[in-house]
């Protein structure tokens, strides 16, 4: 059986992956800020991760996957300025923090099943677990990595030999652009917070907790290094995210977690999406350049239709997003939901032989570090091969989505309405079959081809699509 080998980031390289633990794959998703909807460029990151969970699965791996739910500590401003974002839309909508955090995560959530993204094994949020991180912040304390300043404590990245290193950080070109650029409160610009204390001016904020250092709400970063290893253990095998938290959040949960924990490393594979691109930009809320999966759904996009868009690129490569190349990618999915539905109920078979090559060819793109569109690509081969039947084509289809997830087992084709014409005409040219007249049935089919209409004539009778 070909051998699982995936990128990891860490090492930037492929590495054949195995279980830390046997046969049980744990891994961590970076889940999101519900402040507001997730774009489409942020579900992009959790297609990536259903896809990893379901390979892992396809390879005879149990997985234990839990998503994370940031509900407070994420500011305005990665590097630990500006206000909560949740604080930030409370008051925009009229809401409490612990409201719009509510409503978001329901709609995230919603929008997956849509997506047909397997729900994790653990769902967990960050204000559940405000106990934990403090108790990440005292370890960290107590082993002199932390220190404190007006608005909080802060990590030391000084004090770790080891930082920076997913990134490629170099802290002393950063050191001496701050020295360029002005003073600041903290030591080095690449220090983060761990606690954030309440403000002494200005109004109490929603989200805040009592702590040994004083009332205030944990750091961005603390959540996904204490509630990981609260459910996974360290070291664990996978942490998955978008390309963006590169720099910062990933790079600073290794430094607050292999340190406090002890254990280096923490996470063995370290997984990226790329971004979703949009007018030769990376689509993103502070941008404007957004668009939702009930936007999509407005302009008649099957969700799953996005879903085999995405699969038409490899995780790691940008994707551009255009109305023209989605509506390419909802095409092709709709011809290949037709094909499906008419193969659930083939009976005949051919070359029985070839199915196991059309089985470990697919493996093997798969297993290459997801290469989705390569086994999109062994999937058409299959519809199109004249060598098999069409219940060895459906045992092959069946198969390959349990990875691919686009829904085939349950699709359904609905035919849209034709009008009373064009239902005229179909019906004139089965008349004309019958008696024997084939060239007007002929040029009733040419008549209805001209017009967008196809029809297929099938033992079970006439079938008609649109062009």
């Amino acid at each position: 059986m070909t051998e699982l080998r995936l990128y990891n980031t860490l090492t930037r390289r492929k590495e054949r992956f195995e279980p830390l633990d046997g046969k049980l794959a744990r891994v961590y998703s970076c889940g999101p800020t519900v402040y507001a909807r997730q774009h489409l460029g942020n579900l992009r990151a959790y297609l990536f991760a259903d896809l990893l969970k379901r390979v892992l699965r396809y390879n005879g791996y149990g997985v234990r996957h839990v998503i994370n739910i940031t509900d407070v500590g994420h500011l305005t401003d990665d590097a630990d300025l500006g206000e909560d974002k949740m604080e930030v839309a409370a008051r925009k909508e009229g809401l409490s923090a612990w409201e719009i955090a509510e409503k978001w995560t329901l709609v995230f959530k919603q929008d997956l099943e849509k997506l047909n993204i397997l729900s994790p094994d653990v769902w967990c949020k960050a204000t559940d677990h405000i106990p934990e991180q403090i108790q990440l912040v005292q370890s960290l304390e107590q082993k002199g990595f932390t220190y404190r300043i007006d608005d909080g404590i802060y990590f030391d990245t000084s004090k770790d030999a080891h930082y920076g290193e997913l990134a490629r950080v170099n802290l002393e070109a950063q050191q001496a652009q701050e020295r360029i650029e002005g003073a600041s409160a903290k030591r080095s610009p690449a220090d983060f917070a761990l606690w954030k204390l309440s403000s002494r001016e200005g109004a109490r904020r929603q989200m805040e907790w009592d702590s040994p250092w004083g009332r205030g709400f944990p750091g961005w970063h603390l959540e996904c290094s204490a509630m990981s290893s609260k459910y996974l253990g360290t070291p664990f095998d996978i942490h998955t995210g978008g390309d963006d938290h590169i720099p910062v959040h990933h790079t600073n949960e290794i430094a607050q977690a292999e340190n406090a924990f002890d254990v280096r490393p923490w996470v063995r594979f370290w997984m990226h999406g790329a971004w979703l691109m949009f007018e030769r930009g990376k689509m993103a809320k502070s941008k404007g350049t957004v668009v939702s999966l009930d936007g999509l759904e407005a302009q008649g996009i099957d969700p799953l239709g996005y879903r085999f868009f995405v699969l038409g690129a490899h995780y790691r490569q940008q994707l551009n997003f255009t109305d023209e190349a989605l509506e390419r990618a909802q095409t092709a999915y709709a011809r290949l939901v037709r094909h499906a539905v008419e193969l659930r109920q083939a009976e005949e078979s051919a070359d029985a032989d070839q199915v196991g090559d059309f089985r470990a060819r697919f493996r093997d793109v798969i297993n290459d570090d997801l290469n989705a569109p390569q086994a999109l690509a062994v999937v058409w081969e299959v519809v199109r091969s004249p060598a098999l039947g069409g219940a060895e084509k459906w045992a092959l289809l069946s198969e390959f989505d349990e990875v691919l997830g686009l829904g085939l087992s349950e699709a359904r084709i609905e035919a849209p309405e034709l009008d009373a014409r064009v239902e005229g005409l179909i019906r004139e040219r089965e008349a004309a079959r019958l008696a024997r007249d084939f060239e007007r049935a002929d040029q009733i089919r040419s008549q209805l081809a001209a017009e967008g209409v196809i029809l297929e004539d099938t033992a079970q009778g006439t079938r008609w699509r649109r062009a």
